[in-house]
């Protein structure tokens, strides 16, 4: 049965994208704990990423690196954080979230609607600065 990240993949959900390249996309979280919070999601459904193979497990770890460093220049934050729960979808994905403190990190402040126009700039905002 597809994941939700794999129904947002193949485009039948709308979805504000970073990046994509054959293994992984990077699209930004519908229910964010700060402006630009990104998902890097595998292509591939992989429900825990300890199962991950190694090789894809540090693709995603060196987009969601990338994607950091351009969270940082587009939005001055002073730290990117990075969470790996995976108890929302059963798809490995990795959760990439511009902070200015521990408070942001926490997934009861996620919020619980966001417009779409707003994820559409924070993506443009990140591509912006992905090869700075």
């Amino acid at each position: 049965m597809a994941t939700v990240f794999s129904k947002i993949l193949r485009g039948e959900i709308p979805s504000s994208f970073v990046m994509r390249d054959e293994l992984c996309a990077v699209f930004l979280s519908i229910n964010p704990l700060a402006r630009g919070h990104a998902l890097v999601v595998p292509v591939a459904e992989v429900e825990h990423w300890i199962d991950l193979p190694e090789d894809l497990a540090l693709h995603l770890f060196a987009v969601a690196r990338r994607v950091g460093r351009a969270q940082q220049a587009a939005f001055g934050c002073e730290r990117v954080g990075l969470i790996v729960a995976g108890y929302e979808v059963p798809h490995t994905h990795l959760h990439v979230i511009p902070t200015t403190s521990m408070d942001q990190l926490a997934f009861a402040n996620a919020a619980a609607s966001v417009d779409r126009g707003d994820l559409d700039a924070a993506a443009a905002a990140i591509r912006a600065h992905l090869d700075a």
